[in-house]
């Protein structure tokens, strides 16, 4: 009971980072890259502290090439995730986030020779389709095509960031110092755009979102995913689009049409059907 207690509690946290951003940059309308750099900077300060509290400073140290691919990846997913949450609503932006990392890795998989069996091929396209169904116009209602892009583009950066994440030994001190290392190009990214833009209340959220979503919510996850079969940690994932959209409709009033639910159905179904053996 306890570890689906603390399963339960890491999935809202992760939906919660959806919801937080969109307020903050859709909402309270905070610049991104201000956004980005509260958010990485508040979660590099939690994560580094919780290592070196519990791990050590030795925990701190990854191979140089590890922790650039880090950096890179990860401002990458945190770029086009802020940029994303300033033109498409919490539920549609985590669906896109979440069917493109898992495409990104079912692509890698396939790159790198790996064996892949008929259930996954057949749930990757099912879980494109769910996504194609999202972002095509249909009805006069289309869902912000920049926005996608650029949230799909934050999935392939999470879904590398995943993929290089396998090479740490130690994945809450690897995080810690991806965090830190990433608020370099983001302050580059702030930098770029002339003068620092005044704070709005979204500062708060956002560095909710660093704090306590992205760094208490990674460190538990760690913690809790080793109790977990790795099935079992794949369909917990599953509940994130679903929870950032209820949390979308009670905290932002952003209610998703039948056309989300239709598309949720096809890719979080798609992803389904992939962890099937055979």
């Amino acid at each position: 009971m306890r570890l689906f207690l603390l399963t339960t509690l890491v999935m809202i946290a992760f939906a919660a980072n959806s919801v937080l951003n969109r307020m903050a940059v859709g909402v309270a309308g905070l610049d991104p890259a201000l956004a980005g750099v509260v958010r990485l900077g508040a979660g590099a300060g939690v994560l580094i502290a919780l290592t070196l509290a519990r791990r050590g400073s030795t925990a701190l140290r990854l191979p140089p090439r590890v922790a650039l691919a880090g950096m890179a990846t990860l401002f990458l997913y945190i770029l086009g995730f802020t940029l994303a949450n300033g033109r498409i609503d919490a539920g549609v932006g985590a669906l896109i986030l979440f069917g493109s990392v898992q495409i990104t890795m079912f692509a890698a998989a396939l790159i790198g020779g790996e064996r892949v069996g008929r259930w996954r091929l057949i749930g990757a396209g099912v879980a494109f389709a769910g996504l194609a169904v999202l972002v095509a116009p249909a009805g006069g209602v289309t869902v912000d095509r920049l926005g996608a892009a650029f949230m799909a583009a934050g999935g392939l950066g999470w879904g590398l960031y995943s993929l290089n994440g396998r090479r740490a030994r130690d994945p809450l001190g690897a995080t810690a110092v991806n965090f830190s290392l990433a608020l370099l190009p983001a302050l580059a990214w702030l930098a770029l755009r002339g003068a620092v833009p005044a704070p709005t209340w979204g500062i708060w959220p956002a560095l909710v979102s660093g704090a306590v979503t992205s760094g208490l919510g990674y460190a538990l996850w760690y913690a809790v995913v080793p109790h977990l079969a790795k099935s079992l940690a794949a369909v917990a994932q599953l509940s994130v689009p679903v929870l950032a959209a209820l949390g979308g409709a009670i905290l932002l009033a952003e209610v998703p049409g039948p056309r989300f639910w239709a598309a949720a159905v096809l890719v979080l179904g798609g992803i389904a059907l992939s962890l099937r053996k055979g």
